[in-house]
């Protein structure tokens, strides 16, 4: 064959792809008569511009070939359906998107209906079903994924190191806000499995719910240690938000979002640095976060009452209000409610604030059915809006279990409001003193103080929750400014433990006498002239 020519035959071998043997090897009625006649054809010559056709031809049957390839191999380069990118994401700790969840739940049914044995497959549904109860905010889905959970445990026991099963039932804890049972799975997995990275974010999770923040911290390193990543990033996001370090926080949960893989992580990221701006105080900042996660993922339930909560503190009410009734609508979540009831009340509107207020109530006798407590945000709203008493007997209880700022803070309020602002105080500081920087609890400290007569420190406080936050609440930020309005400014002179008891006088210092010549000194001799000494 002659430079630069090629045969009709040429393309098939020279690709070697089976599948184009039947489109590219075929050939006319006369290329048959001179094979049966056993004389060769005479070679094609394509110019060079027929050479880059032909060429571009091949390429593209070649593309088509692989995707009309029929069957999955190991080696397949096609992206995963919706039901393996779930399984992938709620494998790695990560938020799944609501229609690949969806998938994954349906799939993992139909297989354990005819393989009831299959214990991986029953922590993965487990895993599925906790991470619908974290999208929907539904509590209803937490017996559902216990049940798979537990079913897996029996098919294989935690002593046979069913890890998924046992990091499930952590996990499962930890959302129901019983901490110390999620520390018990977690520590249970890591006394197995030390290098098994999973059991470090039930760890730090569980750690920070108990008040053990130095423990948190030492599981976040480890896991930073095993498996940076998105899991690694939010955990460390959070550890450094409760020392009080924001700008660590900020940046490891912008790590978070630049290893986010999907649309639903990358959302769930930016929530985070939303919930981190709002919590300094910077709600245009903010609210271009909350947008953000919502532009990545209409379904993403938290940014949405993230932006009725900026849209309140930048003046936007009516929009505002809007919001909080459509997150309300899409994920009844007390803290929603509450939020909605209290903006409500700020404008005035008493009898709309009553129905997200009892809404309240619901959600939670709904939550406790299903195992969880939300003993610290029923307490708050006892304390505010019901019996004092009663939120005072219910918090003790929980600080008996759980030793975080969160409950500190709530039962230091609520012992205020029953009239114990001694006590109160105590619990105040175990709050505030930790490091995290949150203008609700530097403003619960700060009433507690006034209510004391100790109106130096009330106005520090007042500072503080205002300085935090301006608009921490559309309720209470007014009142702190109006506290710190008729507090005052200190008065000059400094703090007055500070202030000598008597006038300052000036005091009488010796003056300084000359220095004496040392008698047994001798006087120095003056020197002999040259005249004398020639003389």
């Amino acid at each position: 064959m002659a430079p630069g020519a090629i045969g009709v035959n040429t393309p098939a071998m020279l690709f070697g792809h089976p599948g184009m043997l039947f489109i590219l090897t075929h050939s006319d009625p006369m290329d048959r008569i001179d094979e049966e006649s056993q004389t060769p054809a005479p070679p094609v010559t394509f110019t060079g511009r027929q050479t880059l056709v032909a060429a571009a031809i091949a390429v593209v049957l070649i593309a088509g070939a692989l995707l009309i390839r029929p069957a999955r191999t190991g080696d397949d380069a096609r992206p995963p359906g919706p039901s393996e990118r779930a399984a992938s994401a709620v494998g790695m700790g990560a938020p799944a998107a609501a229609v690949d969840l969806t998938a994954l739940v349906a799939d993992r049914e139909k297989w354990l209906a005819a393989h009831a044995d299959d214990d991986a497959s029953w922590a993965v549904l487990g895993a599925a079903y906790l991470e619908q109860a974290r999208r929907t905010t539904d509590s209803g889905w937490y017996p559902k994924a216990e049940k798979a959970l537990k079913r897996s445990l029996e098919v294989r026991p935690a002593e046979k190191g069913n890890f998924d099963a046992m990091t499930g039932m952590g996990a499962l804890a930890n959302a129901r806000r019983d901490f110390g049972t999620g520390k018990k799975w977690g520590e249970l997995v890591r006394a197995q499995a030390p290098k098994r990275w999973t059991a470090y974010p039930v760890l730090v999770d569980a750690y920070t719910g108990l008040g053990d923040y130095k423990g948190a911290q030492k599981a976040m390193e480890l896991l930073m240690e095993l498996r940076p990543g998105l899991a690694a990033y939010v955990r460390a996001s959070q550890v450094y938000r409760d020392r009080g370090w924001r700008e660590d926080a900020v940046v490891a949960m912008e790590h978070a979002a630049g290893a986010a893989k999907a649309p639903a992580e990358k959302a769930y990221a930016l929530y985070r640095l939303g919930e981190l701006s709002w919590e300094r105080g910077d709600a245009v900042e903010a609210l271009r976060q909350y947008e953000g996660a919502l532009r990545t993922d209409p379904a993403q339930p938290e940014a949405l009452g993230g932006r009725a909560r900026a849209l309140a503190a930048l003046g936007r009410h009516g929009e505002a209000v809007r919001d909080y009734r459509m997150a309300l609508g899409r994920t009844p979540v007390p803290q929603l409610a509450r939020e909605l009831g209290e903006l409500l009340q700020s404008l005035g509107r008493e009898q709309e604030a009553r129905t997200p207020y009892g809404m309240l109530g619901s959600m939670m006798t709904r939550d406790g059915t299903n195992g969880v407590d939300d003993d610290v945000l029923l307490g708050l709203y006892e304390a505010d809006h019901g019996d004092p008493a009663a939120a005072v007997r219910r918090l003790s209880e929980e600080w008996s279990r759980h030793k975080s700022m969160q409950v500190a803070d709530a039962l230091g309020w609520a012992l205020h409001k029953a009239g114990e602002d001694e006590a109160a105080l105590e619990y105040a500081k175990k709050a505030t003193e930790p490091g995290l920087r949150s203008a609700d609890f530097a403003y619960h400290r700060a009433v507690i103080e006034r209510g004391l007569g100790d109106e130096a420190s009330a106005r520090r406080h007042f500072q503080e929750a205002l300085r935090t936050n301006p608009h921490f609440s559309p309720l209470r930020a007014p009142l702190a400014k109006q506290a710190l309005a008729s507090i005052g400014q200190p008065p000059p002179g400094g703090p007055e433990h500070l202030k000598p008891v008597t006038p300052w006088v000036e005091p009488v210092l010796p003056k300084p006498s000359p220095t004496p010549t040392p008698a047994s000194e001798p006087k120095p001799k003056p020197s002999p002239s040259p005249s004398s000494s020639t003389g």
